[in-house]
């Protein structure tokens, strides 16, 4: 049946905001460091994590083994969307003004805005309330027992712990090279404010995020894009109040604007990601149907652990992604790898 148009609203969609400094760059590499199992899929060699650990302080690297059992770097992100900080000691000092309650009220994760009232009475102590915010969150890997820590841990230790672990790793690893970090983060976050006038926001989305499609959802107003370093080629995905959070990795252009011939990450990890047979093949399925883990398993007549690793390296490379346990391609990105080939070959003419 046809449909006559007799409206004149636009589809509504979000609008997108940027944000970078060197503070963001440093709760990143807190989480980066203690998400052990994800380390050798990063950038930076395994070799570099090791080193970096092998220099900290033994009190230092007593904060990171609590950040990596509690997962304290969520409380640190939730922590530096309060506001605008200037500086570490501003960052710092904030923390130290938080009375209890809202110290735990603000490091718990926002699990919608018609649980905000439970948010605050766990944070106050109610049982309860607690048990509804893990009952909420049971999809998530990490946060019921982070959940159950932050509002039944000692304030006065959370708060002294946040504290050391942000200052220590700022002090020895971001400062150190702080003119350096926040040039390549300076150059990608205006790179990608000057293509807002000329993509539309779920364009600009995906392209900063090297292929996440985020489609507007009625409750997200806003989503808010950070470049970071330490964390390529990994998006780490946030939600706080009307807002998606994006902490993207910033493009291999932005590290080193010299270099023509430097390719950008997505780009190494597309081309790697399909240089296999096995990838070739989950690909050709899944470009017929969205599949299984199972399906893909039973299809391949491969063990499931080896095609789940196959698998993560096709998701690293945004190829493939995951929604309702079904696997699929992801069709625009396969489209215009060829076009992203030409121009990288095009590139600093």
């Amino acid at each position: 049946m046809d449909i006559i148009q007799a409206t004149g609203r636009k589809r509504e969609t979000y609008q997108v905001q940027l944000e970078y400094s060197l503070l963001w760059e440093g709760a990143m590499g807190i989480a980066a460091v203690t998400n052990t199992p994800l380390l050798h899929t990063l950038e930076k060699p395994t070799e570099h994590w090791r080193k970096l650990k092998a220099s900290l302080s033994e009190d230092m690297l007593g904060h990171l083994a609590f950040a990596e059992k509690h997962n304290t770097w969520k409380a640190l992100l939730q922590l530096l969307h309060q506001q605008t900080f200037a500086s570490l000691p501003d960052f710092l000092a904030y923390i130290e003004r938080l009375a209890p309650e809202e110290l735990k009220s603000i490091c718990l994760p926002y699990l919608g805005k018609e649980h905000q009232d439970s948010r605050k009475q766990a944070a106050s102590g109610d049982r309860k309330a607690l048990q509804k915010l893990q009952e909420l969150a049971n999809g998530n890997p990490f946060f019921p027992a982070y959940i159950d820590f932050i509002c039944t841990t000692d304030p006065a230790e959370l708060k002294r712990h946040l504290v050391e672990v942000m200052s220590g790793w700022y002090e020895t690893v971001i400062e150190p090279e702080a003119e350096q970090l926040l040039a390549v983060l300076t150059r990608d976050g205006e790179a990608k404010r000057s293509m807002q006038q000329r993509m539309t926001p779920e364009e600009l989305v995906e392209w900063a995020t090297g292929g996440v499609t985020y489609s507007p959802e009625p409750s997200v107003h806003r989503v808010l894009l950070i470049p970071q370093i330490v964390y390529r080629p990994w998006n780490i995905e946030a939600d706080i109040e009307e807002t998606k959070v994006f902490h993207y990795p910033v493009a291999s252009e932005s590290i080193h604007p010299a270099d023509k011939y430097m390719p950008d990450t997505s780009l190494v990890l597309k081309h790697k990601a399909l240089g296999d047979e096995i990838r070739l093949r989950i690909v050709k399925l899944l470009s017929e149907e969205d599949r299984s883990l199972q399906d893909l398993t039973d299809r391949l007549n491969i063990g499931k652990s080896t095609i789940h690793h196959h698998l993560k390296l096709l998701r690293a490379a945004r190829l493939v992604d995951i929604r309702d346990a079904k696997y699929r391609v992801k069709t625009k990105a396969i489209d215009t790898l060829a076009q992203e080939l030409a121009d990288y070959l095009r590139q600093g003419e």
